[in-house]
């Protein structure tokens, strides 16, 4: 036999019903709808509550216990998950940053960067890895020219150079 649920929920369930429609996302709208249905004891089981808003139950325990121990602001609103790489370092990240400015001895591709860290740092990182990082990290992106069309005529792009308004200047 389930145990009861000792949780007070503050809020009336007028409240909760509005804050459920001014909620932006249907994932918000979900977790108050969570502590409506408590509130209500619509449903017998904690599974079936998770069944019907359609989450795991473990998730729906989260939501709970965000609730309980920091109340209905800290259950809507969710905490980026901005985590320190494990593989590229402090250092890693200092090198290629200015790896990447340095207009010299520029990298010539994500090939390249993946050499050079392997190279200065001793370390291998995989190709599309670091080619993730980097676009996130310093705006990177490969340049690629485009074809020449196969049927264009050298002689009426010279002409066009040669009477184009401007003069080039040598």
């Amino acid at each position: 036999m389930p145990r009861e649920r000792n949780i007070t929920i503050k809020e009336s369930i007028l409240e909760l019903k509005k804050i459920a429609k001014k909620q932006p996302s249907i994932q918000r709208q979900k977790r108050v709808n969570c502590l409506l249905f408590v509130k209500l004891s619509k449903f017998k089981t904690r599974q079936a509550l998770a069944d019907h808003l359609g989450v795991h139950i473990r998730t729906q325990e989260r939501w709970i216990a965000t609730y309980r121990k920091d109340g209905l602001n800290a259950m809507l609103h969710d905490k980026p998950q901005n985590k320190p790489s494990k593989i590229i370092t402090q250092q890693i990240h200092q090198g290629l940053s200015e790896k990447v400015k340095d207009a010299n001895n520029p990298l010539l591709g994500y090939w390249d960067a993946q050499n050079w860290v392997k190279e200065e740092f001793s370390t291998e990182v995989k190709y599309h890895w670091l080619r993730a990082y980097m676009i996130k990290h310093f705006k990177t992106k490969l340049k690629s020219p485009r074809k020449s069309h196969i049927k264009k005529d050298e002689q009426a792009v010279e002409s066009f150079f040669k009477t184009a308004s401007y003069t080039k200047q040598a």
